[in-house]
Order: structure tokens, then sequence, then C-alpha cells
């Protein structure tokens, strides 16, 4: 891990901070040949590298991440010589190649995606993961030839893009999105973010590979069960970008029940070590499961105030601890919310953030931005749930997405700001460029009133009636601890 102490350094380029960082690099680097017995860039076992970043505290899709880093078209040999697996190699290629041009050259995805749907649909294929190892062969050789002019040597010098790499991670610190996410959470005072390198791991290399993020309890609800998101045959991006809608836990239990039992037991193991709700991090490569982080889960305020009285009880955490966990949420105006629905739903989806929320239709974030300033509530509906989007979700009163999963970073972050968030709703196709959007025959032009219910994961024309209430009996409870008599008992008196 690269330290905090070098971001500020690193972003303003100053010298002493170049050599710093090449010569951490390298003996970074060198541990992970000796550990894992491959050697970075090579021809015969290539070792691959994820680039990613490690503030003090979490910043959710904030900061930048490269993966696959190293791929150059020696190791993609070395893969296919190491694997037998082609298909794996090339999909490594281009995806490295897309995420390189777009974090760390900073230029338009735009060709890029172009290129890919053009493929897709010349194929006849649904998406990129039914392409065969030739059309991506094809498609990582069309990419370079886009980049060759924009080329000073990277493309094919594994160094250079590891150090590129960690640059624009670092800077990545100073982009619009992390420092407005800052404001919002009051974070001023850090000053940087560590940059982390690990060795990669597959989980695009066959069928019984994949990626997810698993929460060891609902961050939404606060329910005492583990919510796991996974996509098959992907890497990690596919499912924290907010693009892919992922399966679910019973998709996994389905395909790979030893791994989804196993991911439970880990889940319920770092949570009594950590005694705190976990967002991990996981990646399945061939049939084995590797945890690539855990941290602690960001959380809706209800949910929230049912975890610390459930860890109080299981003997986690002693009251006072609890208390500190909550410490933030504002109990006087915390309640629940139903909603009488006066028609039926037009469109149905996942629950990201739980709650109900009533607003005019947007479709972008700086209209959000616009419109809530005048008084009125906002829905912001965006094809995907995009971190981009953060001042938009800070103004918006709810959120709606046709793509992404509960466990995308963008989803983490509505939670967080305690906003109702309903993704995957697959019916609904939204024209930012028209401001509009349309479910079926239903049509919502900008400035509609829609009204979204996470709860039960459905979205409503109109403006519909809400009932509230308050969790007494877990307020009840908290009240309890404030005495100091309750203070001094542990969470197994």
């Amino acid at each position: 891990m690269l330290p905090v102490r070098l971001c500020a350094d690193v972003v303003a380029g100053k010298a002493h901070a170049t050599r710093n960082l090449r010569d951490g690099l390298a003996e970074g680097i060198a541990f992970l040949e000796q550990a894992t017995g491959k050697s970075f860039g090579d021809s015969r076992k290539p070792l691959l590298v994820s680039v990613r970043s490690g503030a003090a505290r979490s910043m959710p899709g904030m900061l930048d991440t490269v993966l696959n880093v190293g791929c150059t078209s020696t190791a993609v040999r070395g893969l296919i010589r190491g694997t037998g697996r082609p298909h794996l190699a090339w999909d490594c290629r281009r995806r490295f190649l897309e995420c390189y041009a777009e974090t760390v050259a900073g230029l338009d995805p735009a060709p890029f995606e172009a290129r890919l749907n053009e493929l897709i649909a010349a194929e006849g294929v649904e998406s990129d993961r039914d392409l065969d190892s030739e059309a991506l062969e094809r498609l990582a050789s069309d990419e370079r030839k886009v980049l060759e002019d924009d080329d000073d040597g990277w493309l094919e010098d594994a160094g250079t893009q590891l150090e590129r790499s960690a640059r624009a991670v670092y800077r990545s610190w100073m982009s619009e999105r992390a420092q407005t996410y800052r404001q919002l959470e009051r974070l001023g005072h850090l000053h940087g973010t560590a940059v982390t390198v690990q060795a990669m791991v597959f989980g695009n290399g066959s069928p019984s590979s994949g990626a997810g993020v698993a929460f060891s309890r609902d961050p939404s609800t606060g329910a005492p069960a583990a919510v796991i998101d996974v996509l098959f045959d992907a890497q990690g991006e596919d499912v924290v970008s907010g693009r892919r809608t992922p399966d679910t836990e019973a998709a996994l239990a389905r395909v790979l029940p030893a791994i989804a039992d196993e991911l439970r037991s880990i889940l319920k193991r770092l949570e009594q070590e950590f005694r705190e709700v976990q967002d991990v991090e996981f990646t399945i490569e061939n049939g084995k499961l590797w945890i690539l982080q855990t941290r602690s889960a960001k959380r809706t305020p209800r949910a929230a105030l049912r975890i610390a009285i459930d860890l109080v009880h299981e003997g986690l955490i002693t009251r006072e601890q609890a208390r500190e966990t909550i410490a933030g949420i504002d109990l006087a105006t915390l309640v629940e919310t139903s909603l009488l629905p006066a028609q039926p739903a037009i469109t149905a989806g996942i629950g990201a953030s739980g709650g109900i929320a009533v607003g005019r239709a947007t479709f972008d974030s700086g209209t959000a931005q616009r419109l809530a300033a005048t008084g009125d509530p906002v829905i912001l509906m965006r094809p995907d749930t995009s971190t981009a989007d953060i001042a938009g979700f800070a103004a918006a009163a709810g959120i709606v997405t046709a793509a992404g999963g509960r466990t995308a970073h963008a989803s983490l972050v509505a939670r967080q700001m305690g906003k109702p968030c309903l993704v995957g709703c697959r019916e609904l196709r939204i024209d930012t460029g028209a401001q509009r959007a349309q479910i079926g025959q239903a049509v919502i032009a900008a400035g509609d009133w829609v009204t979204v219910d996470a709860n039960e994961g459905c979205v409503y024309l109109g403006r519909g009636d809400i009932v509230t209430r308050r969790p007494e009996a877990e307020l009840a409870e908290v009240s309890g601890w404030q005495q100091p008599h309750a203070l001094k008992q542990d969470a197994t008196s």
C-alpha cells in the first residue's frame, strides 16, 4: 500500500514523490511476485494487478480503480499459455484498454462503447459476456488502434501502466465527485488517499466464476439476513458501477451452493470480528472464493437504529457503543413510511434504500439541483446508478434507475444519505436528451409528479398518500440506554 502522505505531493507533481512512488511500487510488485509465483509483464506466468484507493474513511465509488494492470500483448500470450483460456486473456486485455483510456488517459469512452455495441450487434448476441474469444481479440485490436495516437510506450510497458494508474488513483482524490462527497459528509479533515495494489483474481474466467458484493445484514432495513449480489463471468467493476443489474443470493445458491454457504459463514465471522455490519467485495475464480476487502457498511438511518439494537441484544457491542453508532441520527425525526396507492404501479424494481418519496421527475443532476432549489421535491431518474450523480442525489427526494443493484456504489451513497432508491427497473427507458422516460405505454415528462416506494419496489404516477409512523419500541429502548444506570451495563446484562 502506498501511503496517504504521498497523495498531495503526487498530485502536485513533486520530484521526490515520483521517486518514492516508483520505489514503493517496485517493492510491492516484488512482494506480489514472490507470493504468487508470477511475474509482472511475463510471457509465461504473468501477474496482473488492480490499483485501488484506500482512504481513512470509506468513500464508495468516489475514487478511481484500475483493473487488469499489466495486461500487455505479451501478458495476453502468457495468460493463454498458462490458463488455456483465450477468452479470459482477451477479455482482460480489452477491459484494461477501456478502463485505462478513460480513467488514466482521460479519453472519451464513447468510441469504445460504440465499437463494443457494434460488435455485439454484428455477432448477434445480447451482451459482451456472450462474445467469443475471437470477437474479443478483434475488439481489443480495434481498441488498440484507437489508442495508438496517445501511446508513448504505455500500451506494452507494464511498469508505465502501473505508475500511471497509481497516479490516476491519487488524482481522483481531487475529482469533483470526491470533493462533493467529502463536503456532504463533512470529511474536509481528510488529507488524501492511499493506493493499494493487489494481485488480480479473475471472476470473468468461466461459468463457475464471478464477482459480487455482500452485506452481513440488510443495510436498507436492518434485517439480520445477508444481502448478496453477484454477476457470473464478470469482474468487480461490473457490479459496483451500477451499469448492470446483478443476480441475488438465490442465484448464487443455485449455481454454486458451496460458495454461497462459505460466503455466508465468512460474513458472520467478519461481523463478529469487527462487531459491525460488513460490506464485503468478493471474487469467485473457477469455484474458489476470494475476499477482496471488507469495511463497515453504509446503511439507512432506520436500518442503523435496528442494527444497533440487535447487536446489543446479540452481545456484540455494549449499549454505550451502540449509542455511538447512531449518534449522528436525528431520532426525533426518524419515521417509517408506507404508501396508500391510488392506482397500480407502472414499474417494479429493487429497493436499494428503503423509504417513500414523492417529487417531480428530473433526468439529470443539474436539473435536479435547480428544481430542488425552487422548493419542489424531485425524483432523479437515471439509466444507471452512477457516483457522478452525487450532487443530484443530495438534491433529490428519491432516486430511480433502470439498471444497477443494491450493492452498486451509488446505492451505498443513497443509503448513507437516507434517500429512497429504487434500482434495476428493467422496463424503464430513459431518454436524457428528450428529458423523458417511458414505461410500457406510460410516459413521464420532466416535471411530472411521481411516487417512489422503495420499500415495495414500485413506481407510481402522481402524488401518492404516505402514512408515517415512529418506531416507538426501538426509540423507547434507546431512550432507556441514556439513563446513567443503563450505560454501566454491557450487552450481556
